[in-house]
Order: structure tokens, then C-alpha cells, then sequence
């Protein structure tokens, strides 16, 4: 399988220590922390580490969602397993491997403020220049509109843990 790499392994770590730096002063140590699996695990482990280097320690949780199961085409947002801790009363911060039509990130704000989050922000690795349903806070890269894979994002649940993001189109 041949792709081409779009962003290397060292620019996806300066690209998230440049989000840590900017979004750090506006959250707390009282922060949690979602992850929004399985694509967002990479990024959200390496944006929680890159946080704490700026010495903030928020919390941290996951939420599973599909919509896509092994292909390509999106369908119907299924919320697969739920928060382990009650948020409300908390700020969260979602993270999550790619934003495009922004089914997810909107599902996923949209629960967790039901759940009592007194505010719900969002960070991506990377957007797509997509029409969508959300916007997020924080960008890591604004992405080509192709068929990216690596660095959590997949090819049918493969090529997740490229340390790049590459395309195969």
C-alpha cells in the first residue's frame, strides 16, 4: 500500500505543543479531558502529555462513538460506550483525531453539555475544508481534502498507528 506522508512525526509533535501552549491558560486543573475514541486515543495521549509539559494535569476520560464501522462511507452516530465519571459542573475538553463533516465533535458536545458540562471545548489534530456542523477551538493542521490514514486515522480499523498522517488517495 502506497501513500504519501502529508505531515511527518515531528511536526505532529510541534503542532501539539503549539496547541498546549495556546489553550493552557484557558483551562484548569479541574478540566476533563475526552477523548473521543478510537481515532482521537493518539492525539489525546499526546495532547494530555504536552499539557502537563506546561504544567497542567487535567482529567481524562473517553467516550466511544461510530458512524463509520470498517468503511468509508459515514452513517448513523452510534454512542458505543459512555462517560466513566460524571462531568457536570466541569469544564471538558473534547479531543478527537479529525474534524470534516463534524457529526462527531457535534454529538459529543451536545451530550456531554446535557451531562452538565458547564462548557465544552474542542481540539482536533486536524480539519478538512469541509462544509460542517461544528467548528472546533483548536486546530493542530488544516488538512488537504483527501483520504488521510495514520496518527489514529484509519483505512477500514488499519494504518492507525503510522506515526505520520499520510493520504491513500
Amino acid at each position: 500500500m502506497t501513500y504519501d506522508i502529508l505531515l511527518s512525526e515531528a511536526d505532529i509533535a510541534a503542532r501539539i505543543d503549539a496547541m498546549a501552549r495556546e489553550m493552557a491558560p484557558r483551562l484548569t486543573e479541574e478540566t476533563v479531558g475526552v477523548c473521543l475514541l478510537t481515532g482521537g486515543i493518539w492525539f489525546a495521549a499526546d495532547l494530555t502529555r504536552a499539557l502537563a509539559r506546561h504544567g497542567l494535569g487535567i482529567g481524562f476520560d473517553s467516550m466511544w462513538l461510530s458512524s463509520y464501522g470498517d468503511g468509508r462511507q459515514s452513517g448513523e452516530m452510534i454512542l458505543r460506550a459512555d462517560l466513566q465519571r460524571p462531568v457536570k459542573g466541569k469544564q471538558v475538553l473534547i479531543m478527537d483525531d479529525v474534524l470534516d463533516t463534524g457529526a462527531s465533535l457535534k454529538f459529543a458536545r451536545d451530550h456531554l453539555l446535557r451531562a452538565g458540562a458547564t462548557e465544552v471545548l474542542t481540539a482536533v489534530m486536524a480539519s478538512k475544508p469541509v462544509t460542517r456542523q461544528i467548528e472546533a477551538d483548536y486546530v493542530g493542521w488544516e488538512a488537504p481534502k483527501r483520504y488521510l490514514v495514520g496518527y489514529g486515522l484509519d483505512d477500514g480499523g488499519r494504518l492507525r498507528g503510522l506515526p505520520f498522517i499520510g493520504a491513500l488517495d
